[in-house]
């Protein structure tokens, strides 16, 4: 089962030679981790599920970026990401089976 642990929204997109596109985003609920699994909704379609790449408050790396504060990251193998778009993070929660 998976629970939704953050939800983000883009606000700027900075393309960078090496790295490739990093989102400048703001922080709507939740805290969002180094290792959350994120997925990018655009227009309420999902366009991609995978790995945080990055995640940094201005120029530093951080573990954690919580509600209301603004952060940069970077998803592993997706450059596409667009000024508008959700990202949302989530974990994979393992659920007992009933009998």
């Amino acid at each position: 089962k998976e629970e939704i642990t953050c939800t983000i929204e883009v606000r700027e997109t900075f393309k960078i030679s090496k790295v490739g596109t990093i989102a400048g985003c703001m922080v709507m609920d939740g805290i969002i981790t180094r290792n959350t699994r994120v997925r990018v909704i655009r227009d309420g379609v999902v366009q991609y599920t995978g790995e945080l790449g990055s995640l940094k408050r201005f120029k530093d790396d951080v573990r954690e970026v919580k509600k209301g504060l603004d952060c940069g990251l970077n998803i592993n193998n997706y450059n596409d990401i667009k000024v508008g778009d959700i990202v949302e993070g989530f974990k994979e929660v393992e659920v007992q089976r009933e009998l």
